[in-house]
């Protein structure tokens, strides 16, 4: 089980740098890193399409996390271990212990008229 879990959590870190990189690069107003790093070139390949592969991806890896981290929760998950049922206790009666009889003789108190 913990090799499975595992490899679910270095996929989802990879994907997650991989997020972090795709959305640093991206910037909705041309700039941001893509522009920084191949300014002349953004315009050859035409901008529009950089942003729809970022948009893409963006997208995509955070499907990707998303499912692998319910994959995860669900393979690697322990099953639901039910409470032993406790039988009732059983009542045990004790026997209750009478006072001892009374040996002394008893008196009687003649009645009065």
């Amino acid at each position: 089980m913990s090799t499975i879990f595992t490899l679910f959590m270095i996929l989802i870190i990879i994907a997650s740098i991989l997020l972090v990189i795709i959305i640093m690069a991206q910037n909705p107003k041309g700039g941001g890193l893509s522009g920084t790093f191949g300014g002349a070139s953004a315009a050859t390949f035409g901008v529009q399409r950089t942003n729809d592969f970022m948009e893409k991806a963006t997208w995509t890896l955070g499907t990707v996390i998303v499912v692998l981290i319910l994959l995860s929760i669900i393979l690697t998950g322990k099953p639901s271990q039910t409470l032993p049922t406790m039988a009732a206790p059983v009542k045990t009666e004790t026997p209750v212990k009478q006072a001892p009889a009374n040996t002394a003789p008893t008196t009687q108190i003649p009645a009065t008229n």
